[in-house]
């Protein structure tokens, strides 16, 4: 079967690839009939656990929210996304203290999707913003752009994500600048201590890397 155009990417495209997702979400009803026919509906970009209390998450129900699934959490947070402050709220809990920590401020749900719209998106274009920082202070599960490539930061690595996963890792850079997928606020909200979920694929990437150091 020909998977449907429900998965999302780290820079936030919505691509028809068989990468099975460990979490769900929405942007809202971008659907008519089967087929995806908006990038988004409002500024609520949520991510949201596979089951909730035993609810059934239909797909392509008629002018209801289209679910989308992410691969891990850390691509869900460079494509722009939050945790669901309903079926994670821990997550989102941790989540905004993070950010609290980090700007200063405690923001509402709504104040988030705000600040969050404005970096993930160039205003009034579905077009993607990405930003430049410092490599040796970016934190683990942030989203990179190296040679073209979207990369997680895990330990010593940068493992590049393709459409059939994690593939090919590098040595994780250490000084420069560097193009940044994952938004400001959540890049802020990892460096203050919200830990995001990683595939633990890139996990054994970067034993790899490890092993390849080794004298």
């Amino acid at each position: 079967m020909t998977p449907a155009r429900n998965r999302v990417t780290p820079y936030g495209e919505l691509a028809a690839i068989p990468l099975r997702g460990a979490f769900t979400g929405n942007r809202g009803i971008l659907h008519e009939g089967h087929e995806i026919v908006r990038f988004h509906q409002h500024d609520s970009w949520v991510t949201c656990s596979l089951e909730y209390k035993g609810l059934r998450r239909e797909q392509w129900v008629p002018h209801h929210m289209t679910w989308l699934f992410f691969h891990d959490e850390a691509v869900s947070l460079a494509a722009g996304h939050r945790p669901c402050a309903l079926c994670r709220r821990g997550d989102y809990d941790r989540y905004r203290a993070a950010w609290t920590d980090a700007a200063g401020w405690t923001p509402s749900a709504k104040e988030m999707n705000r600040v969050l719209h404005g970096e993930r998106i160039v205003r009034g274009t579905h077009r993607r913003r990405l930003h430049e920082a410092k490599a040796g202070e970016l934190p683990d599960g942030v989203f990179v752009e190296l040679g073209g490539t979207p990369h997680v930061l895990t330990g010593d690595a940068a493992v590049a994500w393709t459409h059939e996963g994690y593939a090919a890792r590098r040595a994780r850079p250490t000084s420069g600048s560097v193009t940044v997928i994952t938004p400001p606020s959540s890049v802020a909200a990892l460096r203050a201590g919200y830990v995001a979920q990683i595939d633990p694929g890139s996990a054994r990437r970067n034993a790899e890397v490890a092993a390849d150091r080794t004298p």
